[in-house]
């Protein structure tokens, strides 16, 4: 099967894409440009992106066909906040943005590999 390395592929890079979309919300509301000194409420915008890690880690097929929806989301705050804000923010929205859409991108691959795999 060709389609083997090339799932596992997109399953690797759907779970980086995840864990680091979770540690840039955490480390960016916390550390790198918070609305607050010290932290903001917002870090627990990080909260809902760890649903979906353990159905990724154990390849659940039903996890990588809403884990794309979850994505839009934070794509959309990217969008939002890259638009509105300067300086060092803007920078770690686009990285949301990229971040986002590796997400989005490598959990619908999976999920057509996968499906295509079993016809």
């Amino acid at each position: 099967m060709r389609a083997a390395p090339l799932r596992a592929g997109f399953h690797w890079a759907a779970v980086a894409a995840l864990i680091a979309l979770t540690a840039l919300c955490l480390a960016w509301e916390w550390l790198l440009a918070p609305l607050r000194p010290g932290g903001s409420a917002l870090m627990l915008k990080c909260l809902p992106l760890l649903a979906p890690l353990f159905g990724l880690l154990r390849e659940r097929l039903f996890t990588y066909r809403w884990t794309p929806m979850l994505a839009l989301a934070y794509f959309t705050e990217g969008v939002v906040r890259g638009w509105s804000e300067a300086g060092a923010a803007r920078q770690l929205a686009l990285a949301e943005i990229a971040l986002s859409l590796a997400l989005f991108a490598a959990c619908l691959g999976y999920v057509f590999v996968r499906t295509r795999m079993h016809r």
